[in-house]
């Protein structure tokens, strides 16, 4: 198993879990964060205004998702969540080591 983690733009995050239900992406937990990368959170455009801050909102969507569909739900991501401009974010593949459904004791695959 693995498990995606996407920083993407906050206006980007519907069209990000609408690719991701398409491909059979069960489920995702997202959360609103701050943040700088190269940028240095300068300059930024949100909701149509610019503004210059030292932290930019984000949205952290985080996937787990069995090893062989990986590929595809950063692939789908990449391809949903991209405007072409400086701060669309970064995606990161972590292995799992385990997961458990907590109602019903179910391991792994299973679990999810």
């Amino acid at each position: 198993m693995k498990l995606v983690i996407a920083i993407i733009k906050p206006f980007k995050l519907d069209e990000v879990r609408e690719a991701l239900t398409e491909i059979g992406v069960a489920g995702m937990t997202v959360t609103e964060v701050k943040g700088f990368g190269r940028q240095k959170g300068q300059t930024e455009i949100y909701r149509g205004a610019e503004y210059s801050t030292n932290m930019v909102p984000k949205i952290k969507v985080e996937v787990v998702c069995a090893s062989d569909l990986a590929d595809r739900v950063v692939e789908t991501i990449q391809a949903s969540a991209n405007t072409g401009a400086i701060g669309d974010g970064k995606i990161f593949v972590l292995d799992v080591g385990q997961a458990v459904r907590i109602r019903t004791g179910e391991t792994d695959d299973s679990a999810l």
